[in-house]
């Protein structure tokens, strides 16, 4: 399976971050509509193609990354129950790039750059903090995913923090909430085909952070 290269080059877009829709601890739904602007933009495939959601966590629900502006320490250091990212990968040169609302780093940042000071692989991590990362292509995303956000209310249905302005997202199928499938991470899978098994489910593919980096020019 071929994925186009980027229709035009991050670093050479005048992006501005506050123009994407962000709400603090709604990052699947950022992303969701960050991967929707980045191809009414241009900045994608027009179906996407290029474009991965990256959800990251662990059966423990405790996953460290730096250089997230939530953070109150100087590295920006932050332990979340799940993060989702995107990654846009360039077919032409491997010069992925990850876009992540919720961090400090450039706006999009070489996916090599991201993995060193977002995630510091070698930055020896207790077992219970060690990442797993659930790869979604993204047409299928967009298709698939849905959220009522029934994950951000406390046990007498308050909300725990303010809701998007936008209405909650439905999958195509009518699907109303199925954001804990794609956040319960439990273990990493093998798949002799990595691109045969994106196309198939709406779920993508989990690996390991040892070949997260690598992945995407494998595919």
């Amino acid at each position: 399976m071929e994925f186009p290269s980027m229709i035009t080059s991050p670093e050479n877009s005048s992006l501005d971050l506050s123009s994407f829709d962000h709400t603090p601890c709604y990052c699947e739904e950022n992303v969701y509509r960050l991967c929707k602007k980045l191809i009414k933009l241009g900045l994608a495939d027009e179906a996407g193609k290029d474009l991965f959601v990256v959800f990251i966590s662990n059966k423990d629900k405790q996953i460290p990354l730096w250089h997230q502006k939530a953070s109150k320490r100087g590295d920006g250091l932050v332990l979340w129950d799940y993060h989702v990212i995107c990654v846009q990968r360039n077919g032409k040169d491997n010069t992925h790039h990850v876009w992540d609302l919720d961090s400090s780093l450039p706006f999009p940042t070489p996916l090599a750059q991201y993995a060193v000071e977002a995630i510091q692989p070698s930055f020896q991590l207790y077992s219970g903090y060690q990442r797993l990362f659930r790869v979604v292509h993204a047409p299928v995303f967009l298709r698939c995913f849905a959220s009522d956000r029934r994950h951000m209310k406390d046990p007498t249905g308050k909300w725990v923090s303010p809701t998007p302005s936008h209405e909650p997202i439905v999958a195509e199928d009518g699907t109303a909430h199925n954001l804990d499938e794609y956040i319960c991470i439990l273990s990493s899978s093998e798949f002799k085909d990595n691109s045969a098994a994106i196309q198939r489910g709406k779920l993508g593919v989990v690996i390991t952070e040892e070949k997260f980096e690598g992945f995407f020019s494998l595919i």
